[in-house]
């Protein structure tokens, strides 16, 4: 017991001894972890034990648990928003189908992902803020600027709107939804079936689908 206790105490200081970056990193990594598998509510005196550190070595680097949250959200959500997304959007060179079918596979990669889900779970269910903000910029940064360009290859007697295009978005993200908070069988080729949810979508304004891949060829 003695010895646990003194190699215990060599990972502590170790672990004291990691570069203020290095550190910073290392809390936020551990909590997105933390937070997804209990929720926000969670107690940063659990993630102190996880870490192996004392509660005051979390609150030097983060004054208060909302500012931990707050890098928490910074990770999971707004570092997986790619800055190539908005020239894709706009590429009018390429199909606005194609165009479509590269982002969903694009942000499909990033989301279909277990911390992500639940944590976007667990935030909405608590009412927090993180939702909502980062559904108001997905809005303003990507689903409106498709909406003008599925908009713009319509027939001028269509008139798609926001609405229609949140529907196709919730339909996607569900995907994710099922696999890691409900534990429930997904396609095999979830690409093949978000090509065809967009296809359904574009069609009902007389918009050409997605280029088939070699995936839903085959």
């Amino acid at each position: 017991m003695v010895g646990t206790e003194r190699v215990d105490a060599r990972l502590e200081t170790d672990r004291r001894r990691l570069p203020p970056e290095e550190r910073q990193q290392q809390i936020v990594d551990e909590a997105v972890r933390f937070f997804a598998e209990v929720g926000l509510d969670g107690k940063t005196r659990e993630l102190a034990k996880r870490l192996g550190v004392t509660q005051s070595l979390i609150f030097k680097y983060f004054e208060t648990k909302q500012d931990l949250i707050e890098a928490v959200y910074a990770r999971v959500y707004l570092e997986r928003i790619s800055p190539d997304w908005p020239a894709l959007i706009g590429d009018r060179s390429r199909p606005i189908g194609e165009r479509m079918s590269i982002f969903y596979r694009d942000y499909g990669s990033r989301i279909f992902d277990h911390d992500w889900m639940r944590i976007f779970m667990f935030s909405g269910l608590a009412g927090a803020e993180l939702n909502k903000r980062y559904l108001n910029h997905l809005s303003k940064t990507l689903l409106e600027p498709i909406l003008q360009e599925v908009r713009i290859a319509a027939p001028d007697a269509a008139d798609p709107t926001l609405e229609d295009l949140w529907s196709l978005h919730g339909g996607i993200v569900y995907l994710g939804i099922r696999q890691h908070i409900y534990q429930m069988p997904v396609p095999d080729d979830p690409q093949h079936e978000i090509d065809r949810a967009i296809a359904r979508f574009l069609r009902s304004f007389d918009i050409e689908g997605p280029y088939p891949t070699a995936a839903s060829r085959g």
